[in-house]
């Protein structure tokens, strides 16, 4: 069985050039000479040919990747993994509090990179971990995981473009009055602290919108919407306007009523790299999160 990832597409216009009908997938130039050099093809009707191949109306496509080498000291781990989604392209899962996205000093085994190496060697996938959306340790939710290298760039650039659009839900402390409001305000590292971030006007710039669901026992229940991705973006906007995170302890929230901060990534919609449709996931609140208002 080839374990190598393809692309395959009918060409339509006549006499077109080869390199000139694979722009459309969005082929870096280091990507075309791995293809080259590294164990790849790009097959025209089932022949080998060059970019400057001249095709037909009608002609069959194959693109042809080199094997993927997963990275070095990423361990691979059995464990459940809550898929809400995959396909050939990509997977989406359903993070748990308490995992971290990535491997890191403190927790080197048991993070969700870890469980989806393990899950990719249970299927004979031949890749590396390709993280497209990444969350914190204590926020729960959906994240999205290219399973190839090409896939990973063609979701970065949506990403840049502002086109992969998340929506989380949270409660925090204290009514907020308005039912809605945009925070823009910038976000930098905090001087006194290599994990903490606050507003500071050398910071980079952020956007999150904020609109109320329901309010109840001195908490509001909140769905926000970023349109950048600064780091900690969601819990140090609701502390500098004076309701920080329930359970956010490092932004001025307390744990009396849940051990974590209460914030879940709810919703995800992007282009599909392949069918190019736009396509959309919710999560289900976690429990946890919804007792504090309901």
């Amino acid at each position: 069985m080839d374990k190598r990832f393809q692309l395959q597409f009918t060409n339509k216009v006549d006499q077109e050039l080869l390199r000139d009908a694979i722009a459309q997938w969005g082929i870096s130039k280091r990507a075309l000479t791995a293809i080259k050099f590294d164990g790849g093809a790009i097959l025209v009707n089932g022949e080998e040919r060059n970019v400057r191949h001249r095709l037909a109306e009608g002609d069959d496509v194959t693109i042809i990747f080199p094997v993927e080498e997963a990275s070095e000291g990423l361990i691979p781990v059995q464990g459940e993994l809550a898929v809400v989604y995959e396909d050939e392209a990509v997977l989406l899962v359903d993070k748990p509090a308490f995992m971290s996205s990535i491997p890191s000093r403190e927790h080197p085994n048991n993070t969700l990179a870890n469980l989806v190496y393990g899950y990719f060697e249970q299927q004979q996938h031949a890749s590396t971990v390709h993280i497209v959306t990444r969350l914190d340790r204590d926020t729960s939710g959906l994240m999205l995981i290219a399973k190839h290298r090409h896939i990973h760039h063609l979701m970065s650039e949506q990403q840049k473009k502002g086109q992969i659009h998340r929506e989380y839900e949270a409660v925090a402390e204290g009514i907020i009055v308005q039912d809605q409001q945009s925070i823009i305000a910038p976000i930098g590292r905090k001087d006194t602290s290599i994990i903490e971030r606050e507003v500071r006007p050398d910071g980079q710039f952020a956007h999150t919108d904020v609109t109320v669901l329901t309010r109840k026992n001195n908490m509001t229940h909140i769905r926000l919407k970023l349109h950048t991705g600064r780091t900690h973006q969601i819990r140090v906007h609701m502390a500098y306007i004076g309701h920080p995170l329930v359970g956010d302890e490092l932004y001025g929230g307390t744990h009396t009523f849940i051990d974590r901060q209460a914030l879940h990534c709810r919703y995800i919609e992007f282009e599909h790299p392949l069918t190019k449709e736009r396509v959309h996931f919710e999560s289900k609140l976690p429990e946890e999160i919804s007792t504090l208002i309901y």
